[in-house]
């Protein structure tokens, strides 16, 4: 394993690029390849064991890219095939469920936790259990918030429509006591201002996708593969099974980033 070779990232769709964000920020030289799964969202309703395959099948496309480190910049696919891919897998492989939940037992004062996240990833338990296992006083309350994704992947997260569909998923919060909100799916942080005034100045939350790059940066120093080059060594790579462009529009603005391209590519099996 070379120090130059790149950091891979694979979501579901636009929101692991809010992972993205944070790596290019933290870790200006590590180059980076994402690819996005747009054709084939949303995870969340999905039986876990076809997330699996799917990831499975992300992993391979960036493992055939030659990179030095996995991050699952998906809570969906992280809940589903962490372990799997740990296991299969020489290279090290990051979650975004830990550290969303590390960072939440940290934040909060009054150990009342609230999780929005994925069905998929509020039926696993996976952050629930998370946060039990390092604070078993801890209150956890979770709520799944489907429409959140598709409000992302359409570009309308600014929307008008977008602040009536955030403040009807985050009902069952009110009089809930959480000082603590973890948003555990990478696309939520596109809309945290809307929940950010829907829940209250009050509550902390937690981007589990900054939280990871942490990790990232953790690991390559602990293990002596962060890049030594002064400058990225080649331009980073960013692939998509969905419309190239679709995926540009909301990735120029939400990277700042004018001339971004993406490439479409196909990963086969079950677009249904």
């Amino acid at each position: 394993m070379s120090n130059e070779q790149a950091i891979g990232f694979m979501d579901s769709g636009v929101g692991g690029l809010t992972v993205v964000k944070q790596a290019l920020k933290q870790l200006p030289r590590e180059r980076v390849i994402f690819i996005g799964d747009q054709a084939r969202l949303p995870y969340g309703p999905r039986p876990s064991a076809q997330v699996r395959d799917f990831s499975w099948q992300m992993a391979t496309f960036l493992m055939s890219q030659d990179i030095k480190m996995l991050v699952i910049a998906c809570n969906t696919a992280t809940a589903a095939a962490l372990p799997d891919l740990r296991a299969k897998l020489d290279i090290p492989v990051i979650g975004v469920i830990s550290p969303g939940s590390r960072a939440a037992i940290k934040a909060s004062k009054n150990h009342r936790i609230g999780v929005i996240a994925t069905e998929g990833t509020i039926r696993s338990g996976a952050y629930r259990n998370a946060i039990l296992a390092k604070d078993p006083s801890a209150t956890v309350v979770s709520q799944a918030c489907p429409k959140f994704v598709p409000l992302v992947e359409s570009n309308e997260y600014r929307s008008p429509v977008a602040k009536r569909v955030v403040a009807e998923g985050l009902q069952s919060f009110k009089n809930s006591g959480i000082d603590t909100l973890v948003l555990g799916c990478t696309h939520y942080p596109l809309l945290r201002p809307l929940i950010q005034n829907v829940i209250g100045p009050d509550v902390t939350l937690i981007d589990s996708g900054a939280e990871t790059v942490n990790g990232v940066s953790f690991m390559l120093d602990y293990l002596d593969i962060a890049t030594t080059s002064s400058k990225k060594p080649q331009a980073d790579r960013y692939y998509t099974t969905g419309s190239a462009d679709q995926f540009a529009t909301i990735a120029q603005d939400w990277l700042k980033q004018p001339a971004f391209k993406a490439t479409q590519i196909e990963l086969g099996g079950d677009l249904v």
